[in-house]
């Protein structure tokens, strides 16, 4: 800052050199050529002079050194005080083209005191051209009660100082300079308004309660209170240093500082324990460093951004004269907080508050509002609710982006080995519901820019989700917010205290853990603790195990849907079909599209040890129909559709057939069979055949009894190929074990049997 580094600089050394060396200088010409004396002089002076001139010169270069008039000068009696009146003096430069002038209507020095001094104005010009006429934009300086010392050269006034520059002007209240240091002191009330020279420059005010300027430093320091102001911006603080280059300004420090940046629409505020300001040729400014508890809040329309940090680092770009904000760079601890600010007709969003040793955050243009924010370093990002319906959330990551569009509204957030929190709402707390965390290698959070909610959730890279006991694990899941079901897809597995689904896919309803499961879906469903002691096609010690094309999983997996090629066993007990529904509060089955029911008849095991016979093998029981549907509180399974029963040795046909099954005490799991309409039965015995029709048949596997009814029930014996016999009769009853056929008549239809001899 060229004005203050010649405020008073040369005008106090100007003032006291030229009259010290005029003093001096007057004194050897007295003794020297021996003026003649006046005639008559005034009691109380010694000597007089008018109009004086006095010329110095370099001997080895015949240059000026100091050119002195004076249009009075007068010495007191008995003193050594001299008076002078109208005095210019020119201190010339090294090359003697240019000068400095100081005037001043009077002034008087004080030998004894080392001690000049000037009760007016001083006016100080400084670079005069030694040819040609004065330029009018030279600085010049005023200042009035000027004390200067001729033994230290020190020079200073406690009145107003004035001066005027190329670039500017400004004033103070007392003024004070030192050649030994090249230091000028302003004491109070400093005022400098300064332009730079660029073709975009703002005009620039510095303010301060004292100001120092030590021109070999080219540097100004203000100790106390001050403070900067630029058309929007204004930046004050304490002990400012500012540092000058070319004649202008090039940084500010300053300590406790505040800053603030007021446009239309948008409000910038920043403070720290030391704030650095870069400018550049036009005066904008180019960077400003906040370090120590650095603070920033950028307000703008719908949203408060707060940056907290211990260093924060704001880079502006030049655009129509101002410098707008382009990018913040935070060091240590930092912390971004974006806070909604109501706006009509529009829900207020979470406050975001994001933590990371480094942010970057990038402005657009305009300067107005948030482009993106990057953590350079592992980050959290937390999202505060300010509305009953909406969760809070943290997120901890590396590489965290998040992408803003108009307003400050979230549009994307994307992280690197990423973990999620979600907690419930206070309504979902009374309802007993934990906090939900995932976790993944990647994740990309999309929000609905008009209400800036998140509307969709994608994570990838070994994918985990917990909450309480439910728990999921995939390569890739998908959050639709909106409808809050999560897509879990390649490897796909969910699981909780009642047993677990794998599959390719499975959407996942996070409110009620409901789920749909799509192909090459397995699912193990544990056993209910209340019907362990009760085995049956749903229950039991064992788990029920199932795969299928598609599962849809309801009620914490109480209620179970299943198809595509549907395969459900429990032990030894399977079912087949193309659908099948499995209700474990109502305790039932039902099966659609080609129904295979395997049901193991297991046979009494021989209790006599002296037979030394070995228990026979399982029987397997296998049921086929269109359709089927099994009840746990009968035990019993009704196939429809057209039935067929096949069993080693035995087949049964009908329209219906209805299994009842063992309870835990039986020793098989198939107690009984009926058959209704159109039943055919053919048994087999090693070469004897007997096919047996009625419309009614029972069939009890413990005893291998058959008993048929209804229609005109007939029995038909063959033994290899050839008929043996038939019977016809209201009633009839087979005894496979020990091979016996009882047969019972009535009015309607009486026994008719015809035996075939050889």
């Amino acid at each position: 800052m060229r004005g203050a580094r010649w405020l008073l600089l040369l005008a106090m050394v100007v003032i006291a050199a030229g009259v010290t060396f005029t003093y001096r200088a007057q004194k050897r010409v007295l003794d020297e050529h021996a003026v003649p004396k006046p005639a008559v002089l005034s009691p109380d002076l010694s000597s007089t002079a008018e109009n004086y001139h006095l010329l110095k010169t370099n001997t080895n270069t015949n240059r000026k050194v100091v050119d002195i008039t004076a249009r009075d000068f007068r010495q007191m009696k008995d003193s050594t005080r001299v008076d002078l009146k109208d005095v210019a003096l020119k201190l010339f430069s090294s090359k003697g083209e240019t000068y400095d002038l100081v005037k001043s209507a009077e002034a008087a020095y004080l030998a004894d005191q080392h001690r000049l001094y000037s009760e007016g104005e001083v006016e100080i010009t400084l670079g005069v051209p030694e040819d040609g006429p004065i330029k009018p934009d030279l600085v010049a300086i005023k200042s009035s009660g000027v004390t200067f010392d001729s033994e230290t050269g020190r020079a200073e006034t406690d009145r107003l100082s004035t001066f005027t520059f190329r670039r500017g002007d400004g004033q103070a209240t007392g003024a004070s300079y030192d050649p030994g240091t090249r230091e000028l002191h302003m004491k109070q009330s400093v005022e400098v308004h300064f332009k730079p020279a660029g073709p975009h420059a703002r005009p620039m005010k510095i303010e301060g309660s004292d100001l120092t300027y030590n021109e070999a430093q080219a540097e100004i320091r203000i100790p106390a209170w001050g403070r900067l102001t630029r058309n929007q911006t204004v930046v004050e603080g304490y002990e400012s240093v500012v540092r000058l280059e070319d004649h202008s300004i090039r940084q500010v420090t300053t300590k406790r500082a505040t800053g603030s940046d007021d446009y239309p629409n948008r409000r910038l505020q920043y403070a720290a324990d030391t704030v650095v300001m870069a400018f550049d040729d036009d005066g904008q400014v180019q960077k400003i460093t906040g370090q120590g508890n650095a603070h920033l809040v950028t307000t703008s329309e719908g949203s408060e951004t707060s940056i907290a940090a211990p260093q924060v680092e704001l880079e502006f770009e030049p655009q129509n004269g101002e410098s707008i904000l382009k990018r913040v760079l935070t060091t240590g601890a930092s912390e971004v907080t974006s806070k909604p600010l109501p706006v009509a007709g529009r829900e207020l969003a979470e406050t975001r508050i994001l933590r990371s040793d480094n942010i970057d955050m990038q402005m657009r243009p305009g300067g107005r509002e948030i482009e993106t924010l990057v953590t350079h370093t592992p980050g959290k990002l937390e999202f505060v609710p300010n509305q009953p319906a909406q969760r809070h959330r943290t997120l901890d990551g590396a590489e965290m982006v998040i992408a803003y569009g108009a307003q400050n509204r979230i549009e994307s957030f994307r992280a690197r080995n990423i973990k999620t929190f979600t907690d419930p709402t206070a309504e979902e707390r009374k309802k007993n519901r934990p906090q939900a965390v995932t976790s993944s290698k990647d994740l990309l959070a999309r929000f609905d820019p008009a209400s800036s909610r998140m509307s969709s959730l994608d994570q990838s890279g070994e994918f985990h989700y917990d909450e309480g006991d439910r728990h999921a694990r995939a390569a890739k899941a998908s959050l639709d917010q909106g409808s809050n079901v999560m897509l879990l897809e390649t490897g796909a597995r969910v699981w909780d205290s009642t047993g677990s689904t794998t599959a390719d896919r499975i959407h996942m309803e996070q409110n009620t853990g409901n789920f749909t499961a799509e192909g090459n879906v397995r699912s193990s469903r544990l056993a209910d603790p209340d019907q362990k002691s009760r085995p049956g096609m749903l229950s039991g010690d064992e788990p029920l195990e199932a795969q299928a094309d598609r599962m849809d999983s309801a009620d914490r997996n109480r209620r179970i849907h299943y198809e595509g090629r549907v395969s459900i066993w429990q032990g030894a007990n399977r079912l087949q079909a193309g659908v099948v529904d499995v209700d474990r509060t109502k305790q039932t089955v039902v099966a659609d599209k080609d129904v295979v029911s395997n049901l193991w008849q297991q046979p009494k095991a021989d209790t006599d040890s002296d037979t030394g016979k070995k228990p026979s093998a399982p029987v397997l029981v296998l049921v086929r129909a269109p359709h089927m549907v099994y009840t746990d509180k009968d035990r019993l399974a009704e196939y429809s559709g057209g039935v067929r029963l096949d069993r080693p040795g035995m087949q049964v046909k009908s329209k219906i057939l209805r299994a009842y099954l063992a309870d835990s005490s039986a020793d098989s799991r198939l107690e009984k069979a009926f058959a209704e309409g159109a039943v055919e039965i053919v048994q087999k015995n090693g070469d004897l055949v007997r096919n047996g029709t009625s419309e009614h048949a029972e069939y009890y596997p413990d005893s291998q009894k058959t008993f048929l009814s209804g229609g005109q029930p007939h029995l038909v014996e063959t033994l290899k190929g050839q008929l043996k016999g038939e019977t016809h009769g209201c009633e009839l009853t087979y005894f496979g074990n020990d091979d016996r056929l009882l047969v019972s008549g009535c009015s309607e239809q009486p026994v008719k049997s015809r035996i075939r001899r050889k």
